[in-house]
């Protein structure tokens, strides 16, 4: 069996570039209009630089043009998709109808993935689309298992299927929502979501005004709209037996630590099933360091159930700062959370399990030894018996699981 791709996102420079240190074959990124993820996205001027550091490392770049463009936005795609052109991307990711055609047209050259916006959920779908030349689909995310296979069974062996495996995940079809246009006039399917189902609600009774009343068993609000997030970690063998070719994590808004961590487990897990192993116990857990919703397996082996009785994030670990260099036993970081000396932590390494390590001393870069490194984005030094290469991650355990972003 073909080895799954991974693919992961790429909210910016940095994300792109943890990903690729971190083991995805190939990333997805926005670049200025036609993006879901409006406020992550890489400027146009930067989309060729990154493509190009991702093409020198082995590793794809898939363009998102997954919006519902208005008639005004339109008239802006034909220069959109030249300068996707010129910048040497692997595949254009659409939702509209339009702009597929549109792309077959003026970049025919580059492939097509359809976007999960687009709702594939049948075989007759996937065909169609492939049939308009369309070389990839992003299946929805309210199919089952089963349901994948039968869409594999059943559509051209050319056709590559996208499915999601791990991320935050929306109460709609596919992404396709309209809770933040009627609530804030802020349309989602154009690229400036505002979130409403994250927010936490309370039921008032019509005749008893000013009293609410908690809906679920959280204490703080229910979030009857808050979808747990996806964790598919233990069954890459089954999606890939399935007909899944493209592993998707979800992240374009999240912190390049989110990406490296995410897509260090997955890439030890899908590692594991190709030489017949089950992923390492570290790649399991490392999903857990990472700050993200109560976990599930959505819709992949029938209905989720109660899907959002908890709104808060769980997160056991902090990020203290990110590796920039080593040599002769000294590691170089920028500061991200103070840490002090006499700590003990824990290095995310690309491509091995983590490693811990003693911080026994703390030297800021400008100022000689000190007892707490405490201003962010400063470098500081600290001993380190073995190698690290830059953009590996130093953390920490905090006491119990706690809400809060990484």
């Amino acid at each position: 069996m073909q080895k799954p791709e991974l693919l992961s996102p790429a909210g910016g420079r940095e994300q792109l570039e943890a990903a690729v240190r971190f083991g995805a074959d190939a990333v997805y990124l926005g670049s200025g209009r036609f993006n879901m993820r409006a406020a992550a996205s890489l400027g146009p001027d930067a989309l060729a630089g990154a493509v190009s550091f991702a093409h020198e490392n082995g590793v794809r770049v898939y363009l998102v043009c997954n919006t519902l463009p208005s008639c005004e936005e339109a008239d802006a795609l034909p220069d959109f998709l030249s300068a996707a052109r010129s910048a040497g991307v692997d595949a254009l990711i659409a939702a509209d109808l339009g702009v597929m055609a549109l792309a077959r047209r003026i970049v025919p050259e580059i492939p097509l993935h359809v976007s999960t916006q687009a709702g594939v959920v049948n075989h007759l779908t996937a065909s169609a689309l492939h049939e308009l030349g369309a070389s990839r689909v992003v299946l929805a995310r309210e199919l089952s298992l089963a349901e994948i296979r039968r869409i594999r069974e059943n559509t051209p062996p050319g056709l590559e299927l996208e499915a999601f495996v791990h991320g935050a995940m929306c109460m709609s079809v596919s992404g396709r929502c309209l809770l933040s246009s009627y609530l804030t006039g802020r349309d989602a399917n154009r690229g400036a979501c505002a979130q409403p189902c994250r927010w936490r609600y309370r039921l008032v009774e019509e005749k008893r005004p000013g009293r609410y009343f908690p809906i679920g068993e959280d204490g703080r609000g229910s979030y009857i709209l808050n979808a747990n997030d996806l964790c598919m970690i233990e069954h890459v063998g089954e999606l890939a037996e399935a007909g899944v070719s493209s592993f998707k994590i979800e992240g374009r808004a999240k912190s390049s630590y989110y990406t490296a961590s995410v897509t260090a487990a997955y890439r030890a897990a899908l590692d594991a099933w190709m030489q017949r192993g089950e992923p390492p116990p570290w790649a399991l857990e490392e999903v857990g360091k990472v700050s993200h919703r109560p976990y599930s397996t959505g819709f992949y082996f029938g209905a989720p159930g109660q899907n959002a009785a908890f709104g808060g994030s769980l997160c056991g670990w902090e990020v203290l700062a990110m590796a920039e260099g080593w040599s002769d036993g000294v590691l170089e970081v920028s500061l991200r959370n103070r840490f002090s000396r006499g700590e003990e932590a824990e290095l995310l390494l690309p491509r091995e399990s983590p490693r811990p390590l003693s911080v026994t001393a703390v030297e800021d870069v400008g100022e000689g030894a000190v007892e707490t490194a405490c201003h962010p984005m400063r470098r500081y030094r600290i001993p380190c018996p073995f190698p690290v290469p830059p953009g590996a991650w130093l953390r920490r355990r905090v006491a119990g699981e706690n809400e809060g972003t990484e």
